[in-house]
């Protein structure tokens, strides 16, 4: 069980460190590299070629044109996330609509812009399908969330009651 993230520059990393500290959190093992679909093309095919070897699913963080985690899925039959990247041009629209329009075929699962946290959480619930005791962590997960929504909501109406 190994996640790779490979993302298209390294001032990708501070967005990508975010969802490292999500698999960090599941105990996820992961790798992370750099790799340019358009710098470094042949890099990245040779990258996804061999993916499944040692990989069950890969996060590809790019920005602006954001074509790696396209490039990736094309080649590689492994799950691909899509991480589109912020970027001073159009505030990373540009990277969503570059990942998220892919053609029939060739599926990028994708989130939100500088998305990182759910990208990893993504990938540890695709990993949860294989992974009994991932499946028990994200069930634990989903509850603490609910618990920590659920104080929120009772602090707020204590608040609202001691003030009105």
């Amino acid at each position: 069980m190994r996640v790779a993230i490979i993302m298209g520059s390294d001032s990708d990393f501070p967005v990508v460190e975010k969802g490292l500290e999500v698999l960090k959190k599941f105990e996820v093992p992961y790798d992370v590299q750099v790799m340019s679909a358009h710098r470094t093309p042949f890099d990245a095919l040779d990258f996804a070629k061999n993916a499944e070897k040692n990989y069950d699913v890969i996060i590809g963080a790019a920005g602006k044109a954001a074509h790696l985690p396209g490039v990736l899925a094309g080649v590689t039959v492994l799950p691909v996330i899509g991480l589109p990247i912020k970027s001073s041009t159009m505030d990373g629209l540009d990277s969503l609509l570059s990942i998220v329009q892919m053609p029939s075929g060739v599926p990028v699962a994708t989130v939100a812009i500088n998305g990182a946290e759910n990208a990893a959480l993504l990938a540890v619930q695709i990993l949860s399908v294989k992974y009994d005791h991932l499946r028990d962590a994200f069930k634990k997960y989903k509850t603490e969330m609910g618990e920590g929504v659920r104080s929120k909501n009772l602090a707020l109406q204590q608040r609202i009651n001691r003030d009105g």
